[in-house]
């Protein structure tokens, strides 16, 4: 570390995060985000706390993150832009959220993000078989009653109705089987934003849940994280998926050159 230097700073949000503080995690090459790969590669991580208002989730996070992120400015070692977010299903959400409310971001990554409460309340928790709505009234969602009973705070809190609004390059993970946030939350989300002619790229693992339990997925996701921030925060040159993406025709043939690519740097890693 430099006091002298400003670096880039990776972000990652999902309600609480001040519990961890003195948590120590493993580094692997599997976690997405690995908070010790980014900090061993000259980032700064803030895991900011939000506090939650009755009716307004979304809002919620404007309220604290932005704060929290314009704080680790102030401190001088942070570059304002080089500021990158990432968030999970919950995280996801307010992920999605927040770049349609401000462009302090210049990247953000957003996995299995709720995008319009209205639909998701009539939807189902498919690895339960319950309804969505129990998330809405009286959990994460901490909305006073239904959609109908209080509309305008479900479609002001839904990212999807401010899809015009997002500046930030944006990457959506979302996956077929995804038994927690149906999978079409992300789809009609991605679609939204491209009809609105926004830099978005989908990326699916076919046949997951609402996490990746396949470690070759994991570690594939883990590398395409660290290439997007890098090349949006640190300069780096983007990747060919990034710059052209990947036809489905030519997935498989893609997923095998990079497995290659990476055998191959294991190799020379290991050599004298």
């Amino acid at each position: 570390y430099d006091p002298s230097k400003k670096y880039p700073m990776l972000v990652t949000i999902y309600e609480k995060r001040s519990q961890g503080l003195n948590r120590f995690v493993s580094p692997s090459e599997t976690r997405a985000p690995d908070p010790s790969q980014y900090t061993s590669n000259g980032y700064i991580v803030l895991d900011p706390d939000i506090v939650y208002k009755i009716n307004d989730p979304g809002m919620s996070a404007v309220w604290c993150v932005i704060p929290a992120v314009k704080a680790a400015i102030a401190t001088g070692s942070v570059d304002e832009k080089k500021i990158g977010l990432w968030g999970h299903s919950w995280g996801g959400y307010q992920t999605a959220f927040l770049v349609t409310q401000t462009d302090i971001f210049s990247a953000a990554i957003a996995g299995a993000p709720l995008t319009n409460m209205v639909s998701m309340y009539g939807s189902v928790y498919w690895n339960t078989g319950s309804t969505d709505a129990g998330i809405f009234e009286s959990s994460q969602g901490r909305f006073k009653g239904s959609f109908i009973e209080n509309h305008e705070a479900y479609i002001r809190n839904s990212p999807v109705f401010f899809a015009d609004k997002v500046k930030t390059p944006l990457i959506i993970l979302h996956n077929d089987k995804d038994g927690a946030v149906d999978f079409n939350q992300g789809i009609t989300y991605f679609n939204t934003l491209v009809n609105q002619k926004k830099d978005v790229i989908l990326l699916e693992y076919m046949g997951e849940n609402h996490g990746l339990a396949r470690p070759a997925n994991q570690k594939d996701y883990a590398g395409r994280m660290k290439e997007f921030f890098d090349y949006h925060l640190t300069g780096k040159p983007a990747a060919d998926w990034i710059k052209n993406g990947v036809p489905r025709l030519k997935m498989d043939e893609h997923l095998l050159e990079r497995k290659n690519a990476a055998d191959s740097t294991a190799r020379r890693v290991i050599v004298p």
